[in-house]
């Protein structure tokens, strides 16, 4: 199979979550004592996260497109960026590299599409569900009629995020809050929910919400990993 750059340390709690779930894929799909192939980059999320702050995204960019240069230089054939927010800079990263890039927006909405969701809920940080480059992909290429949180849900979840999650913190009453926002949103006609931010299945699981949860982070690993070993044959 292909060997996959991962462009992580976004936060590294999530990026852990990638390593582990591609490593527990290959020894089911490949058995024995086999592991996944992959080369990783983590970035200091605190320098990352001041420059999304400050709204410097050409920064960012320049940043995510030389990481994506180094793995490619060290010998990855398939990328993946292990972060929903930082998708904005996808097709830039790909060009960098000239590496494919597996997108977690599609990856989701595929998902999405196999188990008849049309109106997801995406909780994610500001970024991602207040731009356009993630639920307007979920929308203008899969169909999708995406919902987002009112302002204050979007602060909660954003605050969540940053907060708690980045740094390792799981609060049960920000799962109440979260759960909330989901009940708040399902009453209002959506009819699944897109964890849309690689760190928020640390908080929410299927049993926190009464309509299907995709999990962004392990919808991207199995989309990714069923890419790599695919060139395999």
């Amino acid at each position: 199979m292909k060997t996959i750059g991962i462009i992580g340390g976004m936060s590294w709690e999530s990026s852990a979550v990638y390593y582990r779930l591609f490593n527990e894929i290959a020894r089911e799909r490949l058995g024995g004592l086999h592991s996944a192939p992959l080369i990783l980059w983590s970035f200091d999320f605190a320098e990352i996260e001041a420059l999304q702050a400050a709204g410097e995204w050409d920064a960012l960019t320049r940043r995510m497109s030389a990481a994506a240069r180094r793995l490619a230089g060290a010998g990855a054939e398939l990328l993946v960026i292990a972060t929903n927010t930082m998708h904005r800079m996808a097709d830039a990263v790909q060009a960098a590299s000239g590496v494919a890039l597996v997108h977690i927006a599609d990856a989701v909405g595929e998902a999405a599409q196999a188990r008849g969701i049309r109106r997801p809920l995406v909780l994610g940080t500001r970024f991602t569900m207040e731009q356009d480059f993630y639920v307007g992909r979920l929308r203008g290429r899969h169909g999708l009629d995406v919902r987002v949180p009112d302002a204050a849900g979007r602060d909660t979840v954003h605050r969540v995020i940053y907060d708690e999650l980045c740094r390792g913190i799981v609060r049960e009453p920000s799962r109440q809050a979260y759960r909330g926002i989901i009940a708040d949103a399902v009453a209002r006609g959506a009819d699944g929910v897109v964890l849309g931010c690689t760190e928020v299945g640390l908080l929410i699981a299927s049993a926190d919400a009464p309509v299907p949860v995709l999990d962004s982070t392990a919808i991207h690993v199995q989309a990714a990993f069923e890419q790599a070993l695919a060139s395999a044959y």
